[in-house]
């Protein structure tokens, strides 16, 4: 049998409160089941014991699988008694976003349109892959209708009168709060990396295409990208490389890995559109940046050799033109069953031509080789996640102008907590690989962010 999260009023609160809890690190859970010490059925009561005392007021969840979640537990449990480990997950409870199939259970993608949708019959891949490395499906997490703008009733932690961010909303705050140490989520323009800065915990978006979206609901699949939240940068790194296929885990022998003690390079990229940003935004990257000098690695301030406005604009044009040709259909349904963010983006990607489509593609690989040749010599890039911290009220996920042009760019994107603003909300930084560096890049990530993370 399942729970279905009772939906409340998304407005505002009268009595706004803070339900942040650090549910643990990954790689010291899953150690700590692997020695006898806890046992996922424990872990698994202590996720829904947590979600039963406050999900009604951060709304994370659309479904909790109570008693499969249980039972699976129990099964994993059996099989590390007799020294069975089916992977690096073995045991872990797991919030899916609500855009992925998971066997017995509908998915809505936040759809009134997909409300009496049947259970799916299959895993979607990524589901498919974290069973497999023995992860425990504790649930649906809330996504916006289809992944796109339309919100869903997902609040965030660090003030529930504010938004957690779009489209894995529900994922990222299920994190934040304390109420499962995974989750995953999908991005099509800025939807694993802006939820993550503004809950205040950590993601990593892998490169492009990278893992099969096979059983995921689409929007653009140009762009769309399952990706992996955890409160610290070390788990959401971990859940990547339980999931990495063996192809993008191979290291050539001049990969840059950051591995040991070596000095490290970082270039803080400036640009114009980074005028637009808060002076708490300011600060807090200025902030980061000293820290990464006072432990010793190298920062380059450097000057974009391309335009991030354009590439927001390039990134917009090429989701909506993809949008418009995967959802058509939508446009045939009552307007009540379709969001009105989601029809006005279908409508606008239907209108749109294929020979500006095709001239935007071409844009976009120019302006990816121009720009990765020119932060070569780095290990990382960073840069802000978003202007300002997360907006008040939940009609609006929030601006993706910051993570957009990377999405478009295509290499694996972390997001690291580095500091807060006057109000207590997080301020979120990316740091940006190279597409295909993602094995090493997770590596490169983790040491920096024993420096960042706040």
């Amino acid at each position: 049998m399942t729970d279905d999260a009772s939906p409340n009023e998304s407005g505002l609160t009268n009595t706004p409160r803070r339900f942040v809890e650090d549910p643990g690190r990954i790689e010291s859970l899953v150690e700590t089941m692997r020695t006898g010490r806890l046992s996922s059925e424990a872990l698994v009561a202590r996720c829904l014991d947590r979600i039963a005392r406050i999900d009604a007021h951060v709304e994370a969840w659309r479904v909790v699988d109570t008693e499969r979640a249980l039972e699976d537990a129990r099964t994993l449990d059996r099989e590390a008694a007799r020294g069975r480990f089916r992977g690096p997950l073995h045991g872990l409870p797991v919030a899916i976003k609500d855009v992925m199939d998971v066997e017995g259970l509908p998915t809505r993608c936040n759809s009134r349109a997909l409300q009496d949708r049947a259970p799916a019959t299959a895993d979607a891949e990524v589901v498919a892959a974290l069973r497999t490395a023995g992860a425990v499906m504790l649930g649906k997490a809330h996504t916006t209708e289809y992944a796109f703008f339309d919100p869903s009733p997902a609040r965030n932690p660090h003030h529930t009168d504010h938004t957690p961010g779009g489209s894995s909303s529900g994922s990222a705050a299920a994190v934040a709060s304390g109420c499962v140490p995974a989750a995953t989520g999908t991005q099509t323009v800025a939807s694993v990396n802006r939820p993550a800065a503004y809950c205040g915990i950590a993601a990593f978006k892998p490169s492009t295409g990278l893992l099969s979206t096979f059983g995921v609901a689409p929007l653009a699949p140009m762009f769309d990208t399952v990706g992996f939240f955890g409160y610290r940068v070390a788990d959401a790194a971990a859940l990547f490389e339980a999931l990495c296929p063996a192809h993008a885990a191979y290291r050539g022998s001049n990969a840059r890995t950051g591995s040991g003690n070596e000095r490290l390079t970082v270039i803080a990229l400036n640009d114009p559109f980074l005028a637009q940003s808060v002076p708490a935004v300011h600060e807090a990257m200025e902030s980061a940046a000293d820290r990464l000098r006072d432990a010793g690695h190298e920062v380059l301030a450097r000057d974009a050799c391309v335009s991030f406005e354009t590439l927001c604009g390039e990134q917009q044009r090429c989701m909506l033109y993809q949008t418009g040709r995967v959802h058509r259909a939508l446009l045939d349904l009552p307007r009540e069953q379709v969001g009105e963010k989601l029809r006005e983006a279908i409508e606008t990607g239907t209108a749109m031509g294929d020979d500006e489509y095709r001239s935007m593609c071409r844009s976009l690989t120019v302006t990816r080789d121009r720009l990765y040749a020119s932060v070569a010599d780095a290990h990382a890039v960073l840069w802000p996640a978003a202007p300002d911290t997360a907006p008040a009220g939940l009609a609006w996920t929030g601006d993706p102008r910051y993570i957009a042009p990377w999405t478009a760019l295509g290499g694996p994107l972390v997001t690291v907590n580095v500091g807060a603003d006057e109000n207590g909300l997080p301020i979120g930084a990316l740091l940006a690989g190279a597409p295909g560096t993602d094995a090493d890049f997770t590596g490169i990530a983790r040491r920096l962010a024993t420096t960042l993370e706040v």
